[in-house]
């Protein structure tokens, strides 16, 4: 099975499965996709035979989950097209739809490819927010947003999973054109805290009452930004809820040296929840309200002595966070339905002005093992490939490029991972007998100058190709080429590069059509240079 940045590649036959507490678990059958049927909590059937056959299906120890070839049955989830269906369930109704939820998150990231492990670590939180607050009212804002395939689901787009990631189809990521429901468009990391205070001051100056949410990772949070956003946050007293989604991947100030911060059952439970709960709320901005009145030192030991009782309570390292001016809670299990709609549910309630931060422990990949059992919970961009055994490889030489086909007049110089086109504009070319150079470039900083000058004298034509813009590698070469006095004699240099506009995500090949760079517009390029137009707007 191949996995890229906490994808799951569509088309794949999946490893077995563990049991794991509070989360569905898996059982795998020999086929290459996937099946879960799923049983209504409202229609038990008395028959043990009857029930072992459920796909989806409650035990003791959690839910259970059976995969085999079918798409899954999900009752439940089929009841909920927005975050309004969900308002009347029961925690056990939660439960049942965070099961099937998760259900169906794998079986379309089978299929479609995507963000698997994220989205099934915030399956129950996600389950959770929008069982409790109501958007689009309430602003939740996922950062990254990698991880909102489950909010993308609950909130209208479920039919539509099948075209993630795809040309015209839904974005991988929160997109405000997309749905109402998603507040802020995300994409990049530690924003998420910074854009929440803006929505909450907003919201205040004009007079309304709705909760913003802020949903950032342990990743996300080792970001300046959202220290200085929580700075911010703290001074200003803004109401405004951080939930911290720790998934154990960075070591953040809760962690200790035995490693992260984790609940530690029934104790650390009923601690999160009296945390939560408004009269403990109250009562500790009350005592706080006095002490600052009598003033002195009376003031300084009880601020001495709320630190040591909030240290008792809390993780380690969270009086960081009461520092910067949030209120902590925590550390909360992310998977258990309860205690989350419990603590979300006290704190929407909270009178009391200021920053709340409610520390999540989650696991990523949930409930599928093979992503649980991934040292690094299948996190990353790199595309695992089999080497050769005892291969060790070439070394690389820094600033040396290198020619991969040999041709006359005309020399394609490409930059990254454009040089594919280039050979395909190559052979595409060959066909209709004009040979040319290709070389990659491999370098910008050092450019292989003795490869450009060997180019440049020996054709007539350069062109240069890239996935960057204007500036960029194109720009570099040129640059030396005419510091040489190399552009003063024949040569035509041509620099092919991303257009000064935004091109909204789709398929890589269908990007390169618009952006003008596939092998096609290569080919077309080198053409009309030679003085054959005709020809390039035949091209297919």
């Amino acid at each position: 099975m191949a996995f890229t940045a906490s994808f799951l590649r569509p088309n794949r036959t999946l490893s077995p499965f563990v049991t794991t507490p509070k989360a569905p678990t898996f059982t795998s059958r020999k086929h290459s996709q996937f099946d879960f049927r799923a049983s209504s909590s409202s229609s038990v059937d008395n028959s043990e035979n009857d029930e072992n056959k459920k796909m989806i299906r409650k035990e003791k120890d959690g839910w259970r989950i059976d995969f085999s070839e079918e798409k899954p049955a999900t009752p439940l989830l089929d009841t909920v097209n927005y975050p309004i269906h969900m308002k009347n369930l029961s925690v056990h109704d939660l439960e049942q739809l965070a099961a099937e939820l998760r259900a169906d998150i794998v079986h379309s990231v089978s299929t479609t490819g995507g963000h698997l492990s994220s989205s099934l670590g915030v399956v129950e939180l996600a389950v959770a927010l929008h069982h409790v607050f109501n958007t689009p009212d309430d602003k939740i804002i996922w950062d990254v947003g990698h991880q909102a395939y489950a909010h993308k689901i609950l909130t209208g787009r479920r039919s539509k999973m099948h075209t993630i990631r795809k040309t015209s189809g839904l974005a991988g990521f929160p997109k405000r054109e997309e749905s109402v429901h998603d507040a802020f468009g995300t994409g990049h990391s530690s924003t998420s805290i910074s854009a929440g205070l803006g929505m909450a001051i907003a919201r205040d100056l004009i007079g309304k009452k709705n909760n913003v949410i802020s949903v950032i990772g342990d990743g996300a949070m080792t970001g300046g930004q959202a220290y200085e956003a929580m700075n911010n946050a703290g001074f200003l007293d803004t109401n405004l809820i951080v939930i911290l989604n720790d998934n154990k991947q960075v070591s953040l100030p809760t962690a200790t040296l035995d490693g992260p911060a984790t609940p530690v059952g029934a104790l650390s439970s009923a601690l999160s929840k009296l945390q939560s709960s408004t009269k403990f709320r109250q009562l500790r901005e009350a005592a706080k309200s006095i002490t600052k009145q009598m003033g002195g030192q009376a003031h300084e030991v009880a601020a001495k002595v709320d630190e040591y009782a909030r240290g008792m309570m809390s993780a380690p390292g969270s009086t960081l966070f009461e520092e910067l001016g949030l209120y902590y809670i925590g550390p909360v299990d992310g998977h258990s339905v309860e205690d989350l709609v419990s603590i979300l549910e006290n704190v929407k309630k909270m009178p009391a002005a200021g920053p709340v931060l409610i520390h999540v422990v989650t696991e990523k990949g949930k409930g599928y093992a093979p992503a649980e059992a991934a040292a690094d919970k299948m996190h990353g961009n790199g595309v695992g490939a089999v080497l050769p055994l005892n291969n060790k490889g070439i070394p690389l030489e820094v600033g040396k490029g290198r020619i991969l086909m040999e041709g006359d007049r005309v020399a394609i110089l490409g930059y990254g991972s454009i040089v594919q086109q280039c050979v395909e504009a190559a052979n595409m070319l060959g066909a209709r007998g004009v040979q040319v150079t290709v070389a990659d470039a491999r370098f910008c900083k050092p450019l292989d100058t003795d490869l450009i000058k060997q180019l440049a004298k020996e054709h007539e034509i350069l062109i240069t190709v890239e996935e960057g813009s204007i500036g960029g590698f194109g720009s570099h070469v040129s640059h030396f080429l005419c510091l040489t006095g190399i552009l003063d004699g024949p040569l035509k240099l041509r620099a092919m590069v991303l257009p000064d506009r935004y091109i909204d995500h789709g398929a890589p090949q269908d990007q390169l059509e618009e952006a003008g760079l596939s092998s096609k517009h290569i080919s077309a390029t080198v053409l009309s240079l030679l003085g054959r137009p005709k020809e390039a707007l035949h091209l297919k």
